[in-house]
């Protein structure tokens, strides 16, 4: 296993659609561990294979809470199946836009469909913060992030303060 360096924007590499996996062999498998370490590193609760600059549509998740026993999941080429009608708002932050933090309304519920470590075909319901969780990660799959959630306007001043912390890597933030 090796902690990877995940990209933040504005990485033109995260608006990429990922690619499909054919099969799950070794390398893959050393990718979802790569991204397991890399999401426990940084105190995340998902990452996708395109935040490390991987295009390929792998997805690790654990919503557990610190006091739970972890419970990490990985979907591979996961597709929303049916969401509820029901919402749910989140504060969501995103590991490529640090320090960022927007709520968001999604579906409360929704059923994935995805193949699992093993190369198994499966469905999950997910709701509440596992369902939140899962479609942020998929979007980050089809390229697309937080932040475009919001209006050009915020949308622009979050990416120029990005560029600029970017740009002053050693700047002290208290």
């Amino acid at each position: 296993m090796a902690l990877k360096k995940i990209i933040t924007v504005p990485n033109e590499l995260l608006r990429k659609s990922s690619d499909p996996i054919e099969t799950v062999g070794d390398n893959e498998k050393k990718l979802i561990k790569d991204l397991f370490e890399t999401m426990y590193h940084n105190k995340g609760i998902g990452l996708a294979a395109i935040q490390i600059g991987v295009p390929k549509r792998i997805i690790v998740l654990d919503v557990s809470q610190k006091e739970e026993k972890k419970n990490p999941i990985c979907f591979i080429n996961p597709i929303v199946k049916k969401i509820s009608d029901e919402k749910s708002i989140y504060e969501e932050g995103c590991l490529s836009l640090p320090e960022t933090f927007i709520e968001i309304e999604r579906p409360k519920v929704c059923l994935v469909e995805y193949i699992d470590q093993e190369g198994k075909k499966k469905e999950m319901e997910c709701d509440d913060l596992l369902s939140t969780c899962i479609q942020h990660e998929i979007n980050h799959l089809d390229g697309r992030l937080i932040i475009d959630f919001l209006s050009k306007l915020k949308r622009d001043v979050i990416i120029k303060k990005l560029s600029r912390n970017k740009q002053n890597p050693d700047r002290v933030v208290v």
